[in-house]
């Protein structure tokens, strides 16, 4: 039995699960769910098709999807996704982090990937969905959240190279995240990758594009090798200006105390435009820490690091927040950030945006939204 909602004129097809998780069943896979590895009762699907546009909205029980093996998505990875949390506030409600952002950067690299954008409202009404329908599966304890992963796959059936697909699937799928530090926040290791680029100038870099990311695992591998727990890459051309941490971006503290400011790489094409990055250039100044853009090489890291000008460094994203950096590998040798611990303005941004986000500070910039 379904019923019918809308409120963005695409009305949603909803078919409850017959089969959803008990209570006990949801308590013991909330209890340790780890990261992108438990799934809610229900998942929501959009298709879009050329001449019709977006049709066929539903939420539907979570499961499998049918794919025709000459699916162009399979081929060429015409595919793109986006990563945000909804959180349980004190009072119980349960609101996203700045949703319209992601709605927006969606829509960027589906233009970058010749594919059709979804309407703003679209994208936020599938997660209000989504969530209307499992909400309980949005973790109490402190520092946990629910992951929520839209993405959209190029759905044509052909292997002609012959342009963008005329078809679509675009779909939000929900996993229950624990505390992405357990025990504190820990600092990482980094490895500078000099054979290997994620991204050059013209390219897909500042695109949420699957294969930037499959494109990083064999750098990744090569950090987990050399002792390392992140890889950092480099600019394409000369391969020594700093870009980003894996899928994070990263950001430099120059000087102390009162004269502490904040660094992040400039955006230029070939750096994902981070939302926490970008909160984090409009939170710091409100905390009397000013922010800026730029560039800063290899050669000036190690030095501000030798010379402590570069106190501290972190990288920020999605899962983690923000990440500290304790001590930084490349093939020209090793250095710590500090005294390797994290540091007192990374922990005080991070202690802050938090707050925001469980809905523990006040919000003065519209950037919690209600959901359920």
């Amino acid at each position: 039995m379904s019923n019918g909602t809308t409120t963005s004129g695409l009305t949603f097809d909803v078919r409850p699960s017959s089969q959803r998780k008990t209570p006990q069943e949801r308590a013991a896979l909330l209890d340790s769910p780890g990261f992108g590895n438990v799934f809610t009762d229900h998942m929501v699907t959009i298709r879009y098709t050329e001449g019709k546009g977006w049709h066929d909205a539903r939420l539907e029980p979570y499961g499998p999807l049918s794919l025709d093996p000459a699916t162009k998505a399979l081929h060429y990875a015409q595919e793109i996704f986006e990563g945000l949390k909804a959180y349980r506030h004190p009072d119980g409600s349960i609101a996203a982090f700045r949703p319209d952002a992601n709605a927006r950067r969606m829509n960027r690299s589906a233009r970058r990937m010749a594919m059709p954008e979804l309407p703003e409202e679209v994208f936020i009404e599938a997660i209000e969905l989504l969530l209307k329908h499992d909400a309980e599966w949005v973790p109490t304890q402190e520092d946990a959240s629910l992951y929520l992963r839209p993405y959209m796959i190029a759905t044509e059936v052909g292997l002609g190279v012959n342009g963008p697909s005329s078809s679509y699937l675009f779909g939000v799928i929900a996993s229950p995240s624990g505390p992405y530090f357990t025990g504190g926040v820990k600092p990482v290791t980094v490895w500078l990758s000099e054979d290997y680029t994620r991204a050059a100038p013209g390219g897909t870099g500042e695109a949420k594009f699957a294969g930037n990311y499959a494109a990083s695992f064999l750098a990744q591998a090569q950090a987990v090798e050399q002792g390392c727990d992140q890889v950092v890459w480099l600019d394409a051309v000369e391969h020594r200006w700093v870009e980003e941490m894996g899928g994070m971006n990263l950001f430099f503290v120059l000087g102390s105390g009162e004269d502490a400011r904040l660094l992040t790489p400039g955006l230029t094409g070939t750096l994902l435009p981070g939302i926490t990055r970008d909160s984090l250039l409009k939170l710091a100044p409100e905390l009397g820490i000013p922010a800026e853009e730029g560039r800063i090489s290899t050669e000036e890291w190690r030095q501000g690091a030798l010379s402590g000008e570069i106190s501290e460094v972190f990288a920020c994203g999605t899962a983690a927040v923000i990440t500290p950096v304790g001590h930084v590998k490349s093939a020209q040798g090793a250095f710590d950030i500090g005294d390797g611990t994290p540091g007192p303005v990374t922990m005080r941004l991070r202690e802050e945006l938090v707050a925001l986000q469980y809905g523990k500070r006040s919000d003065g910039h519209g950037w919690v939204r209600a959901l359920a």
